[in-house]
C-alpha cells in the first residue's frame, strides 16, 4: 500500500479508528510527521490533541540506525545487543542531549500548556510509520505513565514483527499496512514525504486549537 502524503494516511487512518468515535480520548502524535496524521484523526474521532516528544538514539557511527529511543523523563528504550556495543560515556551524554531536544520541542510547539489529562482515559499514539518501533515503544511507556484507561498504537504501515512487538504492550495496534515483505524505509511507503518542519508543526496545533476552541 502506498499513499500519496501523510493527509491521505490520516484520513485513512482515522477512518479505521472510527470504533473509538466519540469516546474519551486523546490523541498523541509523535512529532514530527506523526503530527500531520494526528490532526486529521483528532479532528475525525472528535478528541483533544497532545504530543509525545520521543527521541531516537542513533548507533555513534550511523546515526539513521536506531539503537535506543528516550522521552523527556521516561526511562530509555533499546537494543540491549546494541547499546552493550557503545561507549557509555558517549551513551550518557547522547541520552542528555536527546531529552533537552525533547523539552525544546515541547517548549516550541506547545508554550507552558498544560498536558491534556488522559487519567482513566483512551490514548491513541500515532506516528507516519514504523520500522524498529524503538521511538514508539519509549512513546508507550510514557503515556502509560499517565494512567490512560487504554493504550492504541495507530501507524500506515509497520514490520508484522514490530507491529507484534508493540501489541505485547498496548491495547490494541491498528495499522493500514502490517506486512511480512518491509520495504525498509517507511518514505518508501509515500509519493509524498518530505520533512516536516518545525513551523509546520506549529502551525498545524494552532490550527488545530483553534477548531477545539470553536466547537
Amino acid at each position: 500500500m502506498r499513499f500519496k502524503d501523510r493527509t491521505e494516511a490520516g484520513q485513512k487512518l482515522a477512518r479505521a479508528l472510527a470504533r473509538y468515535r466519540h469516546l474519551p480520548g486523546v490523541v498523541y502524535p509523535l512529532p514530527r510527521g506523526g503530527v500531520v496524521l494526528g490532526v486529521e484523526i483528532a479532528r475525525y474521532l472528535q478528541m483533544p490533541l497532545d504530543l509525545i516528544i520521543p527521541r531516537k538514539i542513533g548507533h555513534p557511527r550511523n546515526p539513521e540506525y536506531a539503537i535506543g529511543a528516550v522521552t523527556e523523563t521516561g526511562e530509555m528504550i533499546c537494543n540491549e545487543r546494541e547499546i552493550a556495543r557503545v561507549d557509555p560515556h558517549w551513551l550518557e551524554q547522547r541520552v542528555a542531549l536527546e531529552r533537552q531536544e525533547a523539552r525544546r520541542r515541547r517548549e516550541q510547539y506547545l508554550g507552558t500548556n498544560e498536558p491534556v489529562a488522559v487519567t482513566g482515559k483512551l490514548a491513541i499514539l500515532v506516528d507516519d510509520g514504523i520500522a524498529t518501533g524503538l521511538t514508539m515503544r519509549a512513546a508507550i511507556a510514557e503515556v502509560k505513565r499517565r494512567r490512560p484507561a487504554s493504550v492504541v498504537v495507530a501507524i500506515p504501515v509497520s514490520p508484522k514483527d514490530t507491529a507484534e512487538l508493540l501489541a505485547r504492550e498496548v491495547d490494541a495496534v491498528v495499522g493500514l499496512d502490517i506486512t511480512d515483505f518491509y520495504w525498509g524505509a517507511v518514505g518508501a511507503y509515500y509519493e509524498q514525504f518530505a520533512q516536516v518542519t518545525d513551523e509546520e508543526v506549529m502551525d498545524l496545533l494552532q490550527r488545530q486549537q483553534s477548531r477545539d476552541d470553536h466547537d
